[in-house]
């Protein structure tokens, strides 16, 4: 039965509505994040954090400027992750009675250097004449992903490359230099397949075999910098963003571990900038200062169509956030943030254009 569900969203139209708008200290939106009905929204070096039932001002933190642009933040438990331009990792733990945020460490920690710091093999060549303990990202880290099932933590950097971290214990279990430029985002799959998309313009596909990752696949038909992947929910599928404003769809085959190609979307008239999948459907920001929200169905041979445009930011969309999905009951929720200075949170509700015969639907 579930097999037929996404073909009955072909015979639906989305409507929208914005419910609020933040704004930040400062205009420049890097990136979202939700934890416990709380939006974390980062702006230059600083983190705000807003209420999502009252759509209120809760707390900020990371006020040094020192740290550099904050450019991903993710969660594990009670424990708060925020990737920076210095090239660390900061961990902070939220006070759940007042509602602060205190940093209690920084990755990698002094212990693990402490480790590493006597053995010449734990080096390696970063710049000419300079060299970094291979536990160490050199330049800007510009993603992060928990994988709670595992206990796992991946980083990506300009540096090139990505690595892994314990949660538990905060260390870096390996560091695989993944591209010839900087890397810009991941995805992982819920079995741990690493997706990493560069500057370099390539997408590369990482396994974990006898113990280290693998490369097992590149993607190659981006023309221009990949600034953004997500992966449907079963993993199954990839979609990826570049600077050229095309958003690329690629499909895992059942009977193969190949990822293939599937189609191109060409709505947006600039840079795709962030994606990320909400139940059936995905949702793209770009540069052009739109969101689309995309679903499969309603063209020829099945591909995915734009159903809606959300428009009003007046600059860039750098990152777009899920914040409830309801699919059952029709409803879903996002937050879009922008260099404008706004986060507009949307309600996108589906709508029926007419009834399905009973008798006309298929069960598996």
């Amino acid at each position: 039965m579930s097999s037929q569900l996404p073909n009955l969203f072909s015979f639906q139209t989305l409507k929208h509505r914005r419910i609020a708008t933040l704004k930040t200290p400062s205009p420049h939106i890097n990136c979202l994040a939700i934890h416990a009905n709380l939006l974390y929204a980062s702006s230059a070096n600083e983190i705000s954090v807003y209420s999502l039932s009252h759509h209120s001002f809760v707390d900020s933190f990371n006020h040094d400027p020192t740290t550099g642009f904050v450019k991903s933040i993710a969660f594990n438990q009670t424990k708060i992750f925020t990737a920076h331009q210095d090239g660390k990792i900061r961990i902070w733990k939220i006070d759940t009675l007042y509602k602060n945020h205190q940093l209690i460490s920084t990755l990698p920690t002094v212990k693990d250097k402490f480790l590493n710091f006597m053995l010449p093999k734990n080096y390696v060549n970063v710049r000419r004449h300079k060299k970094k303990l291979w536990i160490q990202h050199w330049d800007t880290v510009s993603g992060l992903m928990v994988n709670d099932a595992k206990g796992l933590m991946y980083s990506v950097s300009w540096d090139k490359s990505f690595k892994i971290w314990n949660v538990k214990n905060q260390r870096c279990l390996e560091s695989v230099k993944a591209h010839e430029d900087a890397v810009n985002t991941l995805a992982v799959s819920g079995n741990g397949t690493v997706y990493t998309g560069s500057a370099d313009g390539l997408i590369r596909i990482w396994e974990m075999t006898e113990r280290r990752h693998s490369l097992v696949g590149t993607l190659d038909k981006h023309k221009s910098t990949v600034n953004a992947l997500a992966l449907n929910d079963e993993g199954s599928v990839l979609f990826s963003g570049g600077s050229d404003g095309r958003i690329l769809v690629w499909e895992k085959r059942d009977d193969e571990n190949e990822v293939g190609y599937v189609e191109s979307l060409w709505d947006h008239k600039g840079a795709i900038l962030c994606l990320i999948n909400v139940g059936e459907w995905f949702v793209s920001g770009s540069s052009d200062g739109t969101v689309r929200v995309w679903q499969r169905g309603g063209k020829e041979g099945g591909g995915f169509h734009c159903s809606i445009v959300l428009e009003g930011h007046e600059k860039p969309v750098k990152s777009l956030v899920a914040v409830e999905t309801s699919v059952l009951e029709g409803v879903f929720s996002l937050c879009s943030g922008s260099l404008d200075g706004e986060i507009r949170v949307w309600e996108i509700s589906i709508c029926s254009n007419f009834k399905i015969p009973m008798n006309s639907i298929k069960l598996a």
